[in-house]
């Protein structure tokens, strides 16, 4: 069986478990080692059970608590290596045998799972997003994505569950209060997904097969949960995909643990 849950999905934090079996991943560790070890225990998990912290690039939203993990628990850390190049001086010293090297766009086993990483749009250094395999079971995260095209969508694409960016609502975004560089940012083509995207991505999905989506990564600013889930909603529900039916869909928690998915 495996377990899914979002401990914490937002540009405060961001950092997601992953179980197969016996083998327990992280996925980015982007607050407090306490705060993680805490949403942990809330689902019955530990973090000196992890066999892996994965990182898909190094804002610190995504690996804040990464080192003081790696440190405390004896936890490998892996991430591509312009990731490490930017990240090394961040999360502090790592033990040499927990600091893990992938290539993009490879596979690679932790335990039973087999991951894949792949390149996103986005303002970091390489970041990735992550195809996670078990049990004939794809499930994906892709966030932090400031345009899509066929290519990223085909990374998508026959996933049982996805966690995909829904970050922010167009307008919110423009009469909101951000100075407009950060605007220009968000909504440029290497910053982040919107609500509208979000709904074209999600239907292009559900057509090709996936049946459950998770909705992350939410701006708090130019976002809240009710609009990007009826954004998404109203997007299926055109494409003839009714939601509670056909597919399935949720969004995650901002500063809380999100309900546990069993696939």
């Amino acid at each position: 069986m495996i377990k899914f849950c979002s401990l914490f999905s937002g540009s405060s934090g961001n950092a997601i478990f992953f179980r197969k079996d016996n083998t327990k991943i992280l996925i980015d560790a982007g607050l407090s080692g306490k705060k993680i070890a805490h949403a942990l225990a809330s689902i019955g998990e530990s973090p000196s059970e992890l066999n892996a912290i994965l990182i898909s690039h190094e804002h610190i939203d995504h690996i804040k608590g990464a080192g003081i993990l790696s440190r405390r628990y004896n936890i490998p850390i892996y991430a591509n290596a312009g990731t490490w190049e930017f990240m090394k001086d961040m999360i502090g010293s790592v033990a040499s045998e927990n600091i893990g090297v992938f290539d993009t766009g490879c596979e690679f086993e932790i335990g039973d799972v087999c991951i894949k990483s792949f390149p996103i749009p986005h303002d970091a250094a390489e970041p990735v997003g992550f195809n996670l395999f078990a049990e004939n079971k794809k499930v994906t995260i892709a966030t932090d994505i400031g345009h899509v095209n066929k290519k990223l969508v085909s990374y998508f694409e026959m996933s049982d569950f996805i966690l995909l960016e829904s970050n922010h609502d167009t307008e919110m975004l423009k009469v909101g209060s951000y100075p407009w560089p950060l605007k220009q940012r968000i909504a440029g083509g290497l910053g982040h997904l919107s609500n509208d995207m979000a709904g074209k991505v999600a239907c292009y999905l559900a057509k090709k097969g996936t049946r459950r989506f998770l909705l992350g990564h939410l701006s708090q600013e130019n976002n809240f949960p009710e609009l990007a889930y009826q954004t998404v909603y109203n997007a299926l529900c055109e494409s003839n995909a009714e939601v509670g039916r056909d597919v399935m869909l949720g969004v995650a928690a901002r500063n809380c643990v999100s309900e546990v998915v069993e696939l």
